[in-house]
């Protein structure tokens, strides 16, 4: 068991705390930021869904005019 003698012990993790905290802090981002990004990419790729389909059925209405 790991028992430190004060709040700057615990944050220097015995010499790992830069690594540690860095680790904690760029999973923390990437979790925050991932949703987001996931959020974005899917609102684009219906956008370009409902552009092909339109663009597909204005092809199709030609077609069937010709």
């Amino acid at each position: 068991m790991i028992h430190w003698t004060s709040f700057s012990d615990f944050l220097a993790m015995g010499g790992y705390g830069l690594y540690v905290w860095g680790s904690f802090g760029a999973t923390a981002l990437i979790m925050a930021v991932e949703p987001i990004v996931v959020a974005r990419n899917r609102k684009t790729t219906i956008a370009r869904l409902r552009r092909q389909l339109r663009a597909d059925a204005r092809a199709e209405n030609r077609n069937a005019t010709e």
